[in-house]
């Protein structure tokens, strides 16, 4: 392994979201809903810099697949017709 590769290495670590026991089956749709969803919980009652917060996005985005759910869901949420209550 070249210099260059063993840097790369030690800056990105790979890795997705632990098993959650409240969602045993193979089918993730509604972990990574979930942790979308916390995640803008958590960033408005605590802010974007609380690591509880950071690990949420860290779930979903491993999770749920871009082109599917994030983009559609951030465009709801700016549209206000989100089907969930994010802001409690």
């Amino acid at each position: 392994m070249s210099d260059a590769e063993q840097d790369l290495s030690k800056k990105y670590t790979l890795q997705t979201a632990a098993f959650d026991a409240r969602f045993p089956n193979q089918n993730q749709t509604k972990n990574c809903w979930q942790n979308y969803c916390d995640y803008f919980r958590c960033i408005t009652a605590k802010g974007e810099d609380f690591q509880p917060c950071k690990q949420f996005k860290r779930n979903y985005h491993s999770l749920c697949p871009s082109a599917f759910a994030i983009s559609k869901w951030d465009d709801q949420r700016e549209n206000g017709t989100f089907p969930a209550v994010l802001d409690e």
